[in-house]
């Protein structure tokens, strides 16, 4: 059924006559949880893309409130992500020294880019499309990210001042380099930031625990600053809403950005996809991938306008509007209202934050990203597919991650191949007759594997149980011809027993009445 155009066009009409003052109420202290919970976060996720502070905060403002209004999960929040932080780094920084305006403008371009294919997709009803980056893909890119985050950081809390480097493996050998450059009072800072955030997450788990870590850290250098002389701080920017930019379209610089645009907004998506589901499934709601898909890629076009970088779903966010009890997407709305006033009110006091600190909360939140029961469990249930997860964090360690993601799926579809292409056949020997029950389709790739089989076969008759074969293509049935008329010259036959209708149908538009393929039900 299909929905009024209003609807399609602004979906949020659809929840909107639930809401109540009481909801209203609800949402708005969800709200303030989540800003809470993103203020750190998005600014530590700036930092580890090479945007200025100010930048993380822009992200999780429009960006946030068009998925909110435009998506169809209840309780999905987006904003800034460390996966993603980390793959626009790595895809700017060889073309543009992080930090700069040319940096910055690059990363919005690239945003809008990813947006578009998003937007493209969910138009197209290609939501499905993102099921092809299995979970074990995101698993090892996640986990392999975490380790690329926490090494680029590293340097920050130790006091370096080292150049980036393009991948994990090279920035482990820059940073060895240098480690006796290291300065102390940068790590005992980092340290105070870690052990006031873990005490807090074990005696208060109720409290922003990394924003209290932060802020005991850059009091205790503010405390000190004779001792804590060398220490830096985040740079200050000017108190303001998200400014308007024009986005730069030149040529070669699209052409350079689309392939990582490509894979950031597949990352994006899948991520984005995947906690919608579960949030979906925890509240009984009945999620529309492809509006949800739009609604990424609408908040992606139009938050680089208004100085957004890549947004996508955040987890710890999500959950915490599930678990406070938000009762529609105006948590997420009201969310982003509270950082834009903490952006406008607030911004001098981040001038204060020191970067040791920064780092030290951002190597929490890599901490949290890896999913070590995530990883038993794979390997418990599918061999394959924990190849498939080690193959992608390697990649992720020693190629540019935009790449790893496609090393990653390729992997993936490779194994889903190799087992499809392979399909299961069960014999049963009766007397003349010999039949294979097949356990799977046939198609191009399984054609020759099949035909294997069916020559090894000795029976007068060869009988096929097709019961389970939900496809075939032109390859499968040529193949299927062929062998009939084979077995045909020896006075033999094929019989195809059980086949669904649409099956006998594809088998019998090759030659019609001449077909030498038998059937029987």
């Amino acid at each position: 059924m299909r929905l009024p155009s209003r609807y399609s066009l602004f979906p949020f009409l659809l929840w909107w006559p639930t809401v109540t003052r009481r909801t209203l109420g609800t949402d708005l202290l969800v709200g303030l949880s989540g800003a809470i919970l993103a203020l750190p976060q998005s600014i530590a996720y700036a930092l580890i893309a090479g945007l200025p502070a100010e930048y993380g905060l822009y992200a999780a403002i429009v960006p946030v409130i068009i998925a909110c209004l435009w998506g169809s999960s209840w309780h999905l929040i987006g904003g800034p992500t460390a996966a993603i932080s980390i793959v626009l780094f790595t895809s700017v920084s060889p073309m543009a020294r992080p930090g700069s305006e040319e940096f910055v403008a690059l990363v919005l371009v690239l945003t809008f880019l990813a947006g578009l294919f998003q937007w493209l997709l969910g138009l197209l009803r290609f939501g499905n499309l993102v099921n092809f980056v299995s979970p074990s893909v995101v698993l090892g890119f996640t986990l392999g990210a975490a380790l690329v985050i926490a090494l680029g950081q590293l340097p920050n809390l130790l006091g370096l001042q080292v150049d980036s480097q393009r991948t994990a493996v090279a920035t482990l050998i820059n940073l060895a380099q240098h480690l006796e450059e290291a300065d102390w009072h940068a790590v005992l800072v980092a340290l105070f930031t870690l052990l006031v955030s873990l005490a807090c997450r074990r005696l208060w788990p109720r409290l922003p625990a990394l924003l209290i870590g932060v802020v005991a850290g850059s009091l205790l250098v503010a405390v000190l600053p004779g001792f804590f002389e060398g220490i830096t701080l985040v740079d200050a920017f000017e108190g303001t809403l998200p400014p308007f930019t024009a986005l730069d379209f030149e040529v070669n610089s699209l052409l350079q950005l689309l392939p990582a645009a490509i894979a950031c907004g597949m990352l994006g998506l899948v991520t984005s996809l995947s906690i919608a589901r579960s949030l979906a499934a925890k509240s009984q709601q009945l999620l529309d991938a492809n509006q949800e898909v739009r609604a990424q890629g609408l908040s992606n076009l139009i938050g680089p306008w208004f100085s957004g970088s890549l947004s996508a779903g955040s987890f710890t966010r999500s959950a915490l509007n599930l678990q406070g009890g938000a009762t529609s997407p105006l948590a997420g709305v009201f969310s982003a209202v509270l950082v834009a006033a903490f952006a406008v009110f607030c911004a001098p006091l981040i001038a204060h934050i020191a970067l040791p600190s920064m780092a030290a909360a951002i190597l929490l939140i890599c901490w949290g990203l890896a999913d070590m029961p995530g990883v038993r469990a794979l390997l418990r249930v599918s061999r394959s597919e924990f190849v498939v997860m080690l193959l992608t964090l390697l990649a992720t360690l020693v190629l540019e991650l935009q790449t790893a993601i496609y090393a990653g799926v390729l992997a993936s579809l490779f194994f889903y191949l190799k087992r499809t292409s392979q399909p299961r056949f069960k014999y049963t020997g009766d007397g003349d007759e010999e039949l294979l029950r097949l356990e799977g389709s046939i198609f191009f790739g399984a054609c020759h594997y099949v035909q294997q089989v069916l020559q090894l076969s000795r029976g007068e008759r060869v009988v096929v149980d097709a019961r389970h074969i939900n496809f075939i293509d032109y390859a499968g049935v040529e193949m299927l011809h062929h062998e009939a008329r084979r077995l045909q010259t020896q006075n033999r036959q094929l019989v195809i027993r059980h086949a669904r209708p649409h099956v006998i149908e594809e088998i019998q538009k090759l030659e019609g009445s001449t077909c030498p393929v038998q059937f029987e039900d």
